[in-house]
């Protein structure tokens, strides 16, 4: 995936979110239940689902912002939009996708010939699903690869019993209420047991709306012994006014079954970027979470991983930049309950401009995980003297068998380093980015090809202050 430095730099010279623009519906701000029955209605929905978002939507209002991490006050929730419907239908084939929104992802970066690598594309522009389609062979496997709109309809039965009931609950905090009260879109993917895919499968969502919120759902259910590596891509023009993101990602891994989820996401600054990511593991089972998070002003992200099943195994790493006006609030939650459970943490922030990094993880042995280990390591990199850098770890531990180890370092580039490189023909910049991707290389190196380039292009424009 190439990224366009032309929309990296000024992103509004391609922004068409038009309030004239022909077949789209935006519903009026602020969070009502009208709004939410003209979801529900608009997408046909089963009673029980109407009845689950209005008792969402009660808990959200009934329920006070968070006190801890950055500040949310410029985020007013009476003034966003909920849903925004481009009202097409969804395409099966690129062709047949509006030719407005299809300019939209081109723009992005997103070519014919990556989707046909894969093993499955799915694209969200605003509230809706505008493209979905998986290869034949893995249809004939029993693979499940639908927007979850579609899902909902096809296989109600099935999302009855895993949409936000164990794994990310309705009740577990303000924006998981909400976001229960107001999703639409995103992906579902069943795997039956012993298949393996080889090719990963993408999903690409696009908030292009100012003064919206996207809040799409993913849902994952990789059945006994079967492996699957999904990709998503999430990025948003230059906006003028505040908007917010907060879509909710349940990944259920079931005995023996592997799972990869890589993620860049590349909002703008005007963006919240309230992401809610967790997975129940089972017995030899293993869930691993890549993240690269740039653009937003605000993000709070802790990708989390409930070890369910003897030995199962978390793998989290984690890159997160921040530049001026921007706060970077990052990291993992593991809880540990089977026996024989283990998990690898490492995360790395990257500070400049002024701009905060925090990692906030939380590892809880419980009293029925016998011999759990745990490896954290978390890697701060400040560019100058003006960012800061935070660490907050929290260990609760109930079994005196576990092992954990935790390493924290904070860096800053010195002059000494920055003086070696260029006496060999650098310039200053250069010799900071090189320093910098050097840092980041871990995580780079564990992407597919095309996200490497994606997220070290986009750390190198916001090393250069292109990205606004």
């Amino acid at each position: 995936m190439e990224i366009n430095k032309d929309f990296s730099i000024d992103r509004s010279k391609y922004d068409d979110h038009n309030p004239n623009a022909k077949n789209r519906f935006v519903a009026r701000p602020g969070l009502h239940e009208d709004v939410i029955r003209k979801i529900s209605q608009d997408k046909n929905e089963p009673e029980w689902m109407l009845a689950k978002r209005l008792k969402a939507l009660k808990l959200c209002l009934d329920t006070p912002m968070p006190k801890w991490g950055p500040s949310l006050e410029r985020l007013d929730l009476d003034e966003l939009t909920y849903y925004v419907d481009p009202d097409t239908q969804i395409a099966n084939t690129w062709d047949d996708v509006p030719q407005d929104i299809k300019d939209t992802f081109e723009k992005l970066g997103i070519p014919q010939a990556e989707r046909e690598a894969l093993a499955g594309v799915g694209g969200q522009y605003d509230s809706a699903g505008v493209y979905h389609n998986l290869k034949q062979e893995l249809k004939e496997q029993g693979v499940i690869f639908e927007d979850m709109d579609v899902a909902l309809k096809k296989y109600p039965e099935m999302v009855k019993k895993y949409f936000m009931t164990s794994c990310v609950p309705i009740t577990d905090h303000k924006f998981a209420s909400l976001h229960a009260a107001v999703w639409s879109g995103g992906s579902f993917i069943y795997v039956p047991p012993g298949v393996k895919i080889d090719l990963p499968m993408q999903a690409y969502f696009r908030m292009n709306q100012q003064g919206s919120g996207q809040f799409e759902h993913t849902l994952i259910i990789a059945d006994k012994g079967s492996e699957i590596h999904y990709l998503e891509g999430c990025s948003s023009p230059k906006f003028s006014k505040n908007s917010l993101h907060a879509g909710c990602v349940e990944v259920h891994v079931l005995e023996g079954a592997k799972v990869k989820y890589s993620s860049v996401e590349n909002w703008s600054k005007n963006t919240f970027n309230l992401n809610t990511k967790r997975a129940i593991v089972h017995k030899d089972a293993s869930i691993e979470w890549l993240n690269g998070q740039t653009g937003s002003g605000v993000t709070m992200l802790y990708p989390a991983a409930i070890l369910m099943g003897e030995n199962s195994h978390c793998e989290s790493l984690g890159i997160a930049f921040a530049g001026e006006g921007q706060n970077q609030d990052t990291g993992t939650k593991v809880i540990h309950i089977g026996k024989n459970t283990s998990s690898t943490l490492t995360s790395k922030s990257i500070s400049k401009d002024g701009g905060i990094s925090s990692y906030r993880g939380l590892v809880k042995i419980a009293k029925s995980a016998q011999n759990a280990k745990v490896s954290v390591e978390c890697d701060a990199l400040m560019i100058d003297n003006k960012s800061e850098s935070n660490t907050y770890p929290q260990m609760e531990v109930f079994n005196e068998s576990a092992q954990i180890a935790h390493e924290a370092t904070v860096g800053k580039i010195g002059d000494k380093e920055i003086n070696y490189l260029m006496a060999r023909g650098l310039s200053e910049e250069q010799a900071k980015q090189m320093i910098v991707s050097g840092f980041i290389n871990p995580v780079i190196k564990q992407l597919p090809l095309e996200y490497a380039v994606e997220l070290n292009k986009l750390i190198e424009l916001e090393m250069e202050g292109s990205l606004g």
